[in-house]
């Protein structure tokens, strides 16, 4: 694996809510850990909210919060997807509630059901706690009748709390004067913002690689300036990726640290993957007219906007093809015969064609299995471009997705020429 290559003992940047990776680097967590715990405990509040853009840490914090609980105190439900109807969102709660699938169908008697429940629960010393992630999801009509969920409560104290937290969608639907009386009943209100500075990204960088099993420093300082950079200033998921990325190069290539200079290129293959497209602009159309000098201010103020919107025609060349060394496979000028394997591949849910130049087999029978993989990796980057759509999502890793094309056309090769 890539990360024992390092010294580590697990994978530092894996993109899951893992609360021993937790970094104290990113100070909106922290106080949204802290208030909500409040909310919780102490504070007897009926609703808390956790909002933020996608990659910031919400789930992170959610897996924190309950971590830090005392579970003896609780009974808990946490949903994951609330992209349901109210009464399926009700026999999921209740059923994790009591560890029992709910077999209830009805509106009424689930209420009664859960009412039941807040009471049962309060007689045995303990008190109820909803947790529900990517709350973005609900519906506004799923909204108000959590609101009227909430009128369950004993005159003295909240017989529960519900934690939500979700993207932004979720605050513009909370914040909206229709739901005024769901936004007063919140106790406590969060949103979690981005790592904040260069000085925080290197500590969560090393900070992570040192909860992994790191004995010595990895990524050289003038790394960190990039990584902030390239992660659009501090979004940990983004983070994570392109560390990821940077410590399978290194293990590729045999890198003993990693420098600014794989970062960017790094960075510069993993926009190019992950960034949004930029749409070009179209030539404006002149209205047809006796022809005029212009002054050339004039010209050059209509042709700047070309300049700067239209997308080059020439590509910047895939990262894995500009770290490992060119000399390690070129491809002739004029086109050659081309092996198609593996017509109907399936990478990360897509069909895709792999071409092997027949070149690359006869070099690979000349080559030590390093050599072979470095040819592999290359083209493997190549047919990464060739099917962005393989990591147009945000969830996906290019890491392993590369890595699985790299090992289907390294097996092709050995198995055409008869080499291990």
């Amino acid at each position: 694996m890539y990360y024992e290559y390092w010294g580590l003992k697990k994978p530092p940047f894996d993109n899951v809510p893992d609360p021993s990776m937790y970094v104290d680097s990113h100070v909106s967590v922290e106080n949204t850990i802290a208030e909500t715990l409040f909310a919780i405990e102490e504070g007897n509040e009926c609703i808390a909210v956790i909002v933020g853009d996608v990659g910031l840490g919400k789930t992170l914090s959610l897996r924190i919060i309950l971590d830090s609980l005392d579970q003896k105190k609780y009974k808990i439900a946490f949903v994951t997807n609330p992209d349901m109807s109210f009464v399926q969102l009700l026999r999921e709660i209740i059923g994790q509630l009591t560890g029992k699938q709910c077999e209830i169908k009805g509106k009424i008697e689930l209420l009664e059901t859960f009412n039941k429940l807040l009471f049962d629960t309060i007689d045995e010393g303990k008190k109820v706690l909803i947790m529900i992630d990517e709350a973005n999801a609900i519906s506004p009509a799923n909204l108000e009748s959590l609101r009227l969920l909430t009128n369950m409560q004993d005159d003295n104290r909240n017989l529960f709390t519900i934690v939500l937290a979700g993207q932004m969608e979720l605050a513009r639907r909370l914040e909206h004067p229709k739901r005024a009386n769901l936004f007063q009943r919140i106790g406590t209100y969060n949103r979690i913002d981005k790592i904040q500075s260069e000085e925080l990204v290197k500590n969560y960088v090393e900070t992570r690689l040192k909860l992994a099993g790191a004995t010595r420093d990895i990524f050289t300082d003038d790394a960190f300036p990039l990584i902030w950079e390239y992660s659009e200033h501090g979004v940990p998921r983004l983070i994570n990726k392109i560390c990821k990325l940077c410590l399978k190069a290194g293990e590729t290539n045999e890198f003993t640290m990693i420098n600014s200079d794989v970062v960017r290129q790094i960075g510069e293959r993993f926009q190019k993957l992950t960034g949004p497209e930029i749409p070009k602009r179209k030539p404006r159309k002149r209205p047809v007219k006796e022809p005029v000098i212009e002054p050339a201010e004039t010209k050059l103020e209509v042709k700047e906007p070309e300049k700067q919107f239209i997308m080059p025609e020439e590509e910047p060349e895939p990262v894995v093809k500009e770290i490992i060394p060119k000399e390690v496979y070129q491809p002739p000028v004029a086109p050659e015969p081309v092996q198609e394997i593996s017509a109907g591949t399936k990478i990360a849910g897509i069909t895709i064609e792999i071409e092997i130049p027949q070149g690359m087999f006869e070099q690979a029978q000349s080559a030590d299995r390093e050599g072979r993989l470095k040819m592999a990796g290359v083209l493997a980057a190549q047919t990464l471009e060739k099917y962005p759509q393989l990591t147009s999502s945000k969830s996906s890793d290019p890491v392993t997705i590369w890595s699985e094309i790299r090992d289907i056309i390294l097996k092709k090769i050995e198995n055409k020429t008869n080499v291990s």
